[in-house]
């Protein structure tokens, strides 16, 4: 199992100040989320060679390693443009990830279109049959490159993708049926997958190749009106990365199940909700990690 930091909230740093960061604060891995000198959000990578070089003497240089790698490109999107600008983007990071030597991307089903676009056409423009359909379009240019390449892609659900729920995503992936199509279980999104997360995890496990670690609230809870939201009935999608303990994710059930599927995975700390303490809520998460892994450890 690969343990990993996602640096997220030490974002200021340069990327080899990333790499020593996450070696200092215990961690042998990396999971990179979307940052401006990378991977930015929906555009092509700021990859430069010399960046790229720069960035793995660090890794090197501090013994850690990228586990994961996250575009964010709108390869869900039903306007053709979007989703082809998508697929080159797609294509350069991958490229990026093979020079980098990771094995592991990860990104998200997708909410469609760019918000212009979604406000300036007609509502509905981003129903869930309409995304479905562009990412189906996507998969059928990318599978083959991630096939071609032996990179593993695991996909999550997203709070406010077209696809929300934990067990219509894993359909979704193993209809895809490559080898190299994951799952990501991202575990402050829980209460909107569904009911039951041991019986999620467990049927996910053949397919399940990386876990997100943070706390959330149940927004569900009590009568309907934890979170209050004005106007009523806005659609927002309510939930926190906190470190473990902070939340209501019964962290036993969790870690006792993915002993009991033999996860080997990765598993990453994403915590974002403190910045002011960032170096102490990593450590922590560590930490915690380790210990609830050794609770659980099967023989």
């Amino acid at each position: 199992m690969k343990i990993a930091l996602d640096p997220y909230m030490h974002r200021h740093l340069s990327l080899p100040e990333i790499a020593r960061k996450t070696a200092d604060l215990g961690y042998r891995y990396i999971e990179l989320s979307p940052r401006c000198d990378l991977l930015d959000w929906w555009v092509m990578p700021r990859a430069y060679p010399e960046r790229i070089t720069e960035f793995k003497r660090a890794m090197k240089e501090n013994s850690v390693e990228l586990a994961t790698l996250q575009p964010m490109y709108r390869w869900s999107s039903p306007f053709e443009d979007e989703r082809q600008a998508a697929i080159r983007y797609w294509k350069k990071a991958i490229e990026v990830s093979l020079e980098l030597g990771c094995d592991t991307m990860i990104s998200e089903f997708g909410r469609g279109a760019s918000p212009d676009r979604t406000q300036n056409h007609a509502p509905g423009v981003n129903n869930p049959e309409l995304c479905e359909a562009a990412f189906w379009r996507s998969m059928d240019e990318l599978v083959p490159i991630f096939e071609r390449e032996k990179l593993v892609l695991s996909i999550e659900p997203h709070p406010e993708d077209w696809i929300e729920d934990f067990n219509q995503a894993l359909d979704i992936v193993r209809m895809i049926g490559s080898p190299q199509i994951k799952i990501s279980y991202i575990s402050p999104h829980t209460f909107y997958y569904g009911e039951d997360m041991a019986a999620m995890l467990r049927r996910a496990a053949p397919w399940l190749a990386h876990v997100r670690v943070a706390d959330t609230f149940n927004h569900k809870a009590s009568s309907g009106l934890r979170y209050i939201v004005n106007p009523p009935g806005a659609q927002v999608r309510v939930h926190q990365h906190l470190d473990i303990g902070q939340g209501e994710i019964d962290w036993d059930v969790f870690f006792n199940t993915l002993a009991e599927i033999g996860f080997d995975g990765v598993l990453s700390s994403c915590v974002f909700a403190w910045e002011e303490r960032a170096d102490e809520s990593s450590k922590f998460m560590l930490s915690e990690m380790q210990r609830y892994l050794d609770k659980y450890r099967r023989g």
